[in-house]
């Protein structure tokens, strides 16, 4: 052993081992035997055992110095980033002509940039991307490790906001401003539209196969979250002996990848931030501005020239872009193209939101083994049955936390989330109030929406299709947290909106052609929930994805 006793001379003491010698201990420390010899006169001999004794060494400065000075020393870099994500300023990007400029980063700004990125590596492209709000999370709030069920929807009641203008028609509609936009909190749900639905799309089925392969490879979906859950295979047996035809495993977008050879798969839960980390990775650089509001949308002639921006303290950037892409969502976008002076017989009409129904239920534990994992199941629309059922569980939801401890209980619970048909109206709408402008000066909206007779009986279908699901499914209906076992959730608490920008052949009825481009504006497009022209019962998130890498592509092919 050694030691080190301090003092003036920060003398080194090395407490001899067995068979040490003052030879031994030189060669040992790489010192000078004289010196050795020197500094211990009470040892007789270089070669005497000494095991045991004290042998004072050259001093620590000396010594280490000696030591140190023939192995050169490493350069320390200094360089550094201030966030998570590189950021630029409105500053230098008003100082930029860029190719496409694309305004938010929720599900379809995100796919959009990220399919540019694909296709333009090493071509010298310059590509903006713009979000109103600030960064909230770094990834889906799923794989945040702190976050379980009833943290994650209060969270979202914290930072998302009450739509301006949707009272009294649409009173359960909220915003959210952030990077990633609603997909931070998604439930990720990935379902194909209906071919039913699709086939009055102005797109050749086909084509839009091909864009949801894309568009599923790319967000890791899966049927398989819920593989070997007894809850989950319990439960689709008892549906399928009841003839429910069409239930099977929930698809969801999660990255189910296991780690390997130092490879981490961070992401299970897909949101834009995953599009957006991506797209940092491919060979095509892209400025990220966020608290950056667009208020105009700058036009010449017909051809779009590029967006007026604010940021947050009110200062006022042009930047200038040969292709707008609007990802604002499907009240935003529509809003800044109004108030920018671009208007259509069908821009802003047509608004369409399923109606939402949830059910609560619940089941003796001990019809399950001891492992009972978690519950999803879908069963898909059919044309006497024009709504959608999601079975989740235990409790609201379909997953939990590795840090979650689950208590065992006497009963399990069930939650049902029904999607039912809407029809896609021209009186279904968004307008713009000139009596009321927010604080960056633009006019504030107002929703114009309600259900009719058709969309009512499907309501009525989808109350009766719980009950049956229930009790084919072995499930109690009760009532849960001062809720009814059977509520219809108010107009606009469900964010499946959509059609204020729809796509179409008929310039009557559309705002944008097929490949999503503004009528009337060239080079001015859309990609968010705006442009789908009907949703069906299914989650639209898959879809807009689908859509808005077509409408990349044809960016790119026209370029």
């Amino acid at each position: 052993m050694n030691r080190f006793f301090k003092g003036c001379d920060r003398m080194k003491v090395w407490v001899a081992h067995e068979k040490d010698t003052l030879r031994t201990i030189a060669d040992k420390n790489h010192l000078q035997l004289e010196e050795l010899i020197t500094l211990n006169p009470c040892i007789e001999s270089p070669d005497q055992n000494i095991a045991g004794k004290p042998v004072y060494l050259p001093s620590l400065s000396d010594f280490t110095m000696s030591d140190v000075d023939e192995i050169p020393t490493c350069t320390v870099s200094t360089d550094y980033i201030n966030n998570w994500i590189p950021l630029t300023s409105l500053e230098d990007m008003a100082k930029t002509d860029y190719d496409v400029l694309i305004i938010g980063t929720g599900a379809g700004g995100g796919a959009v940039l990220w399919r540019l990125c694909e296709q333009w590596q090493n071509q010298g492209k310059r590509i903006g991307i713009i979000e109103r709000g600030d960064q909230v999370l770094q990834s889906h709030a799923r794989n945040i490790s702190t976050m379980n069920g009833e943290r994650l929807t209060k969270y979202f009641n914290y930072v998302s906001r009450p739509l301006p203008g949707s009272a009294p028609e649409y009173p359960g509609a909220r915003q959210l401003f952030a990077l990633g936009g609603r997909t931070l909190f998604w439930y990720t749900f990935t379902m194909r539209m209906h071919l039913s639905d699709l086939m009055k799309w102005p797109i050749p089925i086909d084509e839009l196969k091909t864009y949801y392969k894309i568009a599923e490879q790319t967000m890791n979906v899966t049927g398989e979250f819920t593989t070997d859950s007894s809850y989950t295979e319990i439960l689709l047996n008892r549906l399928w002996a009841k003839g429910y035809a069409t239930a099977e495993k929930i698809i969801m977008a999660a990255d189910l990848t296991p780690q390997s050879y130092g490879r981490v798969h961070t992401d299970v839960f897909y949101s834009s931030i995953s599009f957006i980390a991506k797209a940092l990775n491919m060979m095509t650089p892209f400025d990220l501005a966020v608290n950056a509001r667009a208020v105009q949308i700058l036009h010449d002639q017909g051809k779009a020239t590029g967006v007026k921006v604010m940021s947050r303290d009110k200062n006022s950037y042009i930047l200038k872009a040969k292709t707008v892409v609007l990802s604002a969502s499907t009240f935003e976008t529509p809003r800044l193209l109004l108030h920018s002076g671009i208007k259509s017989r069908a821009l802003g009409h047509y608004l369409t939101n399923q109606s939402f129904m949830i059910g609560t239920g619940t089941m003796s534990r001990t019809e399950f083994p001891a492992a009972l994992g978690t519950l999803g199941i879908m069963i898909t629309q059919t044309p006497e049955k024009p709504y959608q059922v999601l079975m989740a569980g235990p409790g609201d939801f379909y997953w939990y936390q590795t840090y979650e401890v689950k208590p065992l209980t006497a009963e399990v619970g069930a939650t049902f989330f029904c999607y039912g048909r809407t029809e896609s109206r021209y009186e279904n709408r968004i307008t713009l109030n000139p009596n009321r402008l927010d604080e960056y000066g633009v006019p504030e909206i107002q929703v114009h929406f309600s259900f009719n007779e058709e969309d009512t009986a499907v309501i009525r279908k989808m109350e009766e299709g719980i009950k049956q699901i229930a009790s084919s499914a072995g499930i109690i209906l009760i009532s849960r947290d001062g809720r009814p076992a059977i509520c219809l959730m108010p107009r606009g608490d469900l964010h499946h909106d959509s059609g204020t920008c729809r796509i179409g052949d008929d310039p009557l009825t559309s705002a944008a052609d097929q490949n999503g481009q503004i009528r009337g504006v060239s080079g001015l497009y859309v990609a968010d929930n705006s442009a789908l022209p009907s949703i069906g019962c299914e989650n639209p998130t898959l879809t807009t994805v689908a859509l808005s890498i077509r409408t990349a592509d044809h960016i790119v092919a026209n370029s």
